[in-house]
């Protein structure tokens, strides 16, 4: 399973990139605001400059027309820019006329199987099933992205499918052991993937035996 970072914030970007186990970042209007900034093109070529991998930019138009527009304008930003569309009718629109013109939608906002089985049908690159959200509402999120993996069994559609909402460690673990094909998390979640307290407690003790033997 592939992890991408989301988050728009720069910094953390890096530090993640650093760790070499980073394949792409996923970003949004409200990931953007958090780091107060509304020049959205700006903030996608820095990452892009960091990541190699896809880089996902999601449209703010609602009618098909605008999301076509606006998604071939911000394709152009970068090589490895994708472009996030909500699961809509108009959105299906706009992802069956881009992924005709080789540019790479993320479906986005998915809460069931049917939802991803349509984005793929549509030609989407990436789908999204927001997993935390799901959950929040009292629904299993991880079982709708089971749910989608075994209609991907099936057709072997050519869609990756992203765990994405994650809200703790345990979703990754989750997700990579269904098959999800990508999870994308927040850089807090990705920190606590890292840490175990016994691993801190293994690295103090072999450095406390080392020291004694040393003396």
């Amino acid at each position: 399973m592939k992890i991408f970072l989301d988050t728009a914030n720069i910094e953390n970007i890096k530090q993640a990139a650093s760790l070499g186990i980073i394949s792409g970042v996923t970003t949004n209007p409200s990931l953007l605001a958090k780091e107060k900034t509304a020049d959205y093109e700006t903030v996608t070529k820095k990452i892009c400059k960091i990541i190699d991998g896809p880089v996902s930019v999601e449209v703010l138009s609602e009618d098909a027309e605008g999301m076509i527009k606006e998604a071939r304008t911000k394709a152009a930003w970068a090589t490895n820019v994708n472009i996030k569309i909500p699961i809509t009718a108009d959105g299906l629109r706009a992802t069956a006329v881009l992924s005709k013109d080789h540019i790479k939608v993320n479906m986005t906002l998915c809460f069931s199987a049917n939802q991803a089985l349509l984005a793929a049908l549509a030609g989407a690159a990436y789908v999204s099933i927001f997993v935390g959200r799901l959950d929040d509402a009292g629904q299993d999120g991880m079982q709708v992205v089971d749910e989608a993996l075994e209609i991907w069994d099936k057709y072997d559609f050519d869609a990756e499918i992203i765990a994405a909402s994650i809200r703790h460690p345990q979703h990754c673990t989750q997700a990579a052991m269904l098959g999800a094909h990508i999870a994308t998390v927040p850089y807090a979640v990705l920190m606590q993937m890292i840490q175990h307290p016994m691993t801190d407690v293994g690295i103090k003790k072999f450095l406390a035996d080392w020291k004694s033997v040393s003396k």
